[in-house]
């Protein structure tokens, strides 16, 4: 299946149109943002591989902030552990999930990973990814299913909580005063 969508960034003056192909063995998704944000024009191009639950096993983000340009990949290897940039690295270990903060996309990651029944909640370690601050580091979220189509985002180092509504699929609809999605189409192949 392949799934097309398109989302408005609120805060972050963005459009960004988002493939995604599902298949027997897993997930790719690419996806093209541009936008402003802070007097700063921006394009992000990003490409995610998943396993069929949903599982990170590659990122790579290509990005121009202004006229300076940059690039990052996160990839799993044989023996499951991180490597960042083609460098091993201990610092994202207990890490399975990715988040990119110009684009609700990531927030499906954990959302379709969990499965989370009505109520029920998890605390996750994810691999945080701010493009404007040039950061890559891992810190810890909860996501907690108050219904069908909402989860409570809570984000523990910045004490920020929102309530993510998502469609049957597990696809950002609203994520409030950052996201909203405009578009969806999807063919089945």
């Amino acid at each position: 299946m392949q799934t097309n969508l398109l989302w408005t960034g609120i805060e972050y003056y963005s459009l960004e149109n988002c493939l995604v192909n599902t298949g027997n063995t897993g997930n790719e998704i690419s996806s093209n943002i541009i936008g402003c944000f802070e007097q700063k024009i921006y394009s992000v191009a990003y490409f995610i591989e998943t396993d069929i639950n949903w599982q990170t096993r590659f990122l790579e983000i290509n990005y121009r902030i202004n006229n300076k340009e940059n690039k990052i990949t996160l990839q799993k290897d044989a023996c499951n552990n991180w490597l960042f940039n083609n460098s091993r690295t201990d610092l994202f270990e207990h890490c399975i999930d990715v988040d990119i903060s110009v684009t609700p996309f990531t927030n499906s990651l954990p959302v379709n990973r969990l499965k989370l029944l009505r109520e029920q909640e998890a605390k996750i370690n994810v691999i945080y990814i701010n493009i404007f601050e040039q950061q890559v580091k891992a810190l810890q979220q909860t996501y907690q299913r108050l219904s069908d189509g909402k989860f409570l985002y809570k984000n523990f180092p910045n004490d920020f909580e929102a309530e993510i509504e998502v469609d049957m699929y597990g696809f950002v609809i609203n994520y409030p005063s950052l996201f909203k999605r405009t578009t969806i189409i999807q063919t089945i192949e």
